[in-house]
């Protein structure tokens, strides 16, 4: 005798037991009654503990009869069922040859698994004719597998709709499930013997109740034959996957052919039933799904999109390598090793230093850093064991970097924010704690340190955020590929450097929605084109101001749009405004200095501004390195004796001691740095704006470079539009000589401070200026700090008064009252080194400092005159609207 499979087997060999049979092959009576009551098939290595260690002859020949799954789901509501599940005595089964196959009266409810199916199985019920001269199989062969598979259900059961496709019988039956003749004969053979012992324990566990079937349609009469095959098919079907394909089992070697499987429609399932992929669960075998089963789960990951999407991101980044090789390649661009590079070897080697010379606090650090690793493998360790586990360090709460609730749900990412934060902490302490450093050397350890944290956080990378990977598989790395295009762009727009964009720049525009405020372009020389504004009101301060912005940046930050615009706000009360728009030099204005800027610049403005208004005396007003060059030329007239000439002087962020100075300091700091700096201007006559721009933005990587990086290059998103960072970007070039000048005499040298400094023949000395100075200082200021700015208010020789504004260097300045943002301090004549003791004894003011200034403007001479008209003086007519021309020239 043969398996269906094909091995030989003798009616002596012992059954095999459950865990030696396939998955596939355990029967449902081998279960508990939990694996039935939950529909859910156990871990295989569990199998052979709920299997019969000895299997009756009836579970050794029933292996897909399920039949009994039905009877068992029957509620508790009918006869044969407790309250409590527990099975009553069951009737005695009817033997099989009571009524199937010889034509008898089937038992109640055998007729009602004679439905409508009967008929679309009719076919598959008969079998199959063999062809002519050769034998039909043996009946007692196919016996030895169906012996006992007739049982009779009893008269309180009943059966469900059969699902849509059977697993094929074993002998003795076709492949849809169908008793063939020789399965008659074998049941005939088989007996009745321990039926009844296998029924009650087939019933023995409550299954939840099958919903009725829908009514039978009419159909032909079917012979007793087809009505016992419905009935075995239907028990058999019972439980089984209602979308699945039924297995293909092969026929006995001595079948002439194989029968094709019945094709049935799928019961329709009522609200109240259980989810088709709980039934796939039931048996102890899952068939697979069918093609177009509509239950299968769509994946996240399109493989096709998202290799098409990896070769183009591949070939973006062939175009963004192409554009930073080009300039090079045509020798535009001279790369050497940066000496930032060396500086900060030089740098953390001194810090270093101070931990390795003695050993015992060599060991202590070390010590230290094992300890807090371990400590976080520990608690990462608890936590996965279940244990509350509570973190070892936590991000700031201003620290948006980590807001994804991943970062903390995420075991993973939880691990890897905490190991970023730990190595963070860490780091910074060897800078802090390190006795001895000079304050220039700890300033340079913990601005480059900060730098290597903040490239390192696992937020910059796909792979370890939270966010990033979503988004990425999610669609399909489409966002790499906007990502990669945009940094293309970039560095296109660079010349060969990667010039980040921040803002849409595409919707702004110099003179169209930014730099507005209504005005003419009056005089303009070789540096600089001077705008006098259109006013607002009829009269006007007699006395005009003059406005010295930073050649650094462009004028337009104090006239960014009408609501921000602080050239506005002085126009509409009553103020006539001038102000300086200087040229963005290339290398034909190489040699320009210092010098030339002060006389070109506001020197001959404030001429011209005396003849237009007719006043000898003119308000100035500097911001940033606008206010040391105002601080320069006050000192220079004074120094000719010619300082009547300028009433008073505003300062926004302006340094003239730079011993104090901001982070620019950590660049220009020492011969070897300046000597870079020149050698890189000499090849080309200047100082690219972009390099100037991304100093300037690296002083705040964490707000200026990384979240753009992250947004442009890894989420592909375009930045919203802004105009103060249009503005930012906005970057201007600046002249070797006069750059020069600049960094070795107020960075390097502080020379103006110390009264060495010499411009056109004079030494000047800030304590002969006495002209009253209005200074503006800002907190959380990183260029030109309070502390910085404090001191040097000092140092000059009138009176002065200085407020400290909330925030930083443009937002603590462009601040108009209208926001209502911020607050500002006033007190006494500045003294001290620290800012923070100042402010402690100074008085407190919310919202902007603006209105203050313009009532200590008003109070030198509040007389007014008719309003001046721009281009009206015949000597200086309007050569163009504001803004002008040069402030429109890119970089």
């Amino acid at each position: 005798m043969e398996t269906t499979e094909g091995t030989p087997m003798t009616s002596e060999s012992a059954p095999a037991t459950a865990a030696e049979r396939r998955p596939d092959e355990i029967l449902p009576e081998e279960m508990s009654p939990e694996e039935t009551l939950s529909d859910e098939t156990l871990p295989e290595e569990t199998l052979p503990e709920h299997a019969s260690a000895e299997p009756s002859p009836a579970d050794e020949t029933l292996p897909e009869n399920e039949f009994v799954v039905a009877h068992a789901a029957a509620s508790a509501d009918e006869p044969g069922f407790s309250a409590d599940h527990s099975p009553e005595p069951l009737p005695e089964p009817e033997p099989a040859t009571a009524w199937a196959g010889n034509g008898a009266t089937p038992p109640p409810g055998a007729e009602a698994m004679a439905d409508a199916e009967a008929a679309a199985d009719a076919e598959a019920v008969a079998e199959p004719a063999p062809p002519p001269g050769e034998p039909r199989p043996e009946p007692a062969a196919a016996a030895d597998q169906v012996a006992g598979e007739d049982a009779a259900p009893p008269d309180t059961m009943v059966r469900a709709e059969p699902p849509l496709d059977a697993p094929t019988g074993a002998a003795g039956h076709d492949v849809a499930g169908h008793e063939t003749a020789s399965g008659e004969a074998a049941k005939e053979a088989a007996g009745d013997a321990g039926r009844e012992t296998v029924l009650a324990e087939r019933v023995a566990a409550p299954i939840p109740p099958i919903p009725p079937m829908a009514p039978a349609e009419a159909v032909p009469a079917a012979t007793p034959a087809e009505q016992a095959a419905a009935e075995l098919k239907a028990a058999q079907t019972k439980g089984k996957p209602s979308k699945a394909e039924a297995p293909k089992a092969e026929a006995p070697k001595a079948a002439p052919a194989k029968a094709e499987p019945a094709k049935a429609e799928a019961p329709k399932r009522e609200p109240s039933e259980a989810p088709a992929k709980k039934a796939e669960k039931a048996g102890a075998a899952k068939p697979a799904a069918a093609a177009g089963d509509g239950q299968a789960e769509t994946p996240h990951v399109d493989i096709e999109k998202l290799a098409t999407n990896v070769a183009r991101m591949m070939e973006q980044g062939g175009r963004a390598l192409a554009a930073y090789l080009k300039p090079r390649e045509e020798g535009k661009i001279h790369d050497e090793p940066p000496q930032q590079v060396v500086d900060v070897v030089t740098t953390f080697g001194k810090v270093m230093d101070y931990w390795l010379r003695d050993t015992r606090r060599t060991i202590e650090l070390q010590t230290n850093i094992g300890h807090a690793y371990l400590d976080l493998w520990s608690n990462t360790m608890r936590r996965m064991a279940g244990e509350p586990s509570p973190p070892l360090v936590t991000p700031d709460p201003r620290d948006r970097r980590f807001s994804d609730p991943e970062w903390t749900s995420n075991q993973y990412f939880d691990f890897l924010k905490q190991a970023y934060l730990l190595t963070s902490k860490l780091a910074n302490h060897m800078v802090e704690d390190a006795d001895g450093l000079d304050p220039i050397t700890r300033r340079k350890a913990d601005f480059y340190v900060k730098q290597f944290i903040n490239a390192l956080a696992p937020s910059n990378f796909v792979l370890t955020n939270p966010e990033l990977l979503r988004l990425t598989l999610q669609s399909n790395a489409e966002n790499l590929v906007r990502g990669m295009k945009m940094l293309a762009e970039d560095i296109e727009a660079g010349h060969g450097e990667l010039k980040i964009r921040q803002s849409d720049n595409s919707q702004f525009e110099v003179g169209r929605n930014l730099a507005i405020t209504p005005g003419k372009v009056v005089y303009q020389n070789e540096l600089m084109q001077l705008i006098q504004y259109t006013p607002t009101t009829e009269r006007v301060l007699k006395l005009p101001l003059l406005i010295v912005p930073p050649w650094i940046n462009k004028y337009y930050i104090l006239d960014l749009n009408p609501q921000k615009s602080f050239i506005k706000y002085c126009v509409d009360n009553g103020v006539t405004v001038f102000t300086i728009s200087w040229v963005n030099p290339d290398e034909h204005l190489a040699k320009k200095g210092f010098g030339d800027y002060m006389k070109q610049g506001p020197l001959e403005a404030l001429e011209i501004v005396s003849k237009i208004t007719g006043e000898k005396n003119v308000h100035t007003l500097g911001y940033c390195v606008g206010g040391t060059m105002l601080a320069v030329t006050m000192a220079y007239l004074s120094a000719r004796s010619t300082a009547e000439q300028i009433r008073s002087a505003t300062m926004f962020t302006a340094q003239v001691d730079f011993e104090r100075g901001g982070d620019l300091k950590l660049f220009t700091s020492d011969e070897h740095q300046i000597e870079a700096i020149e050698r890189r201007m000499s090849e080309i006559g200047y100082l690219e704006g972009e390099k100037m721009a991304m100093i300037f933005n690296f002083l705040r990587s964490n707000d200026l470079v990384w979240p753009y990086i992250i947004s442009n290059y890894l989420k592909g998103e375009q930045p919203f539009p802004f105009d103060l960072l249009y503005w930012n970007s906005d970057s201007t070039r600046m002249p070797a000589a006069n750059h020069s000048y600049y960094l070795r005499n107020c960075y390097l040298d502080n020379t103006l401070s110390k009264g060495e400094m010499e411009i056109e023949g004079y030494t000047l000395h800030l304590e002969d200026i006495a002209v009253p100075i209005y200074t503006v200082a800002t907190r959380e200021d990183h260029i030109a700090p309070a502390d910085s700015v404090l001191v040097g208010a000092q140092m000059f020789g009138g009176p002065v008064e200085l407020v400290v504004a909330g925030s930083g260097h443009i937002a603590g300045i462009i601040n108009p009252p209208a926001g209502k943002k911020y607050q500002y301090w006033t007190g006494p004549r500045p003294e001290g080194d620290s800012a923070e003791a100042w402010i402690a004894k100074a008085t407190e003011h919310p919202g902007s400092w603006w209105p203050h200034w313009l009532e200590w403007l008003r109070a030198f001479d509040p007389s007014e005159v008719p309003a001046r008209v721009p281009g009206s003086h015949p000597d200086f007519p309007a050569l163009e609207d504001a803004p002008g021309a040069y402030v429109k020239v890119r970089a």
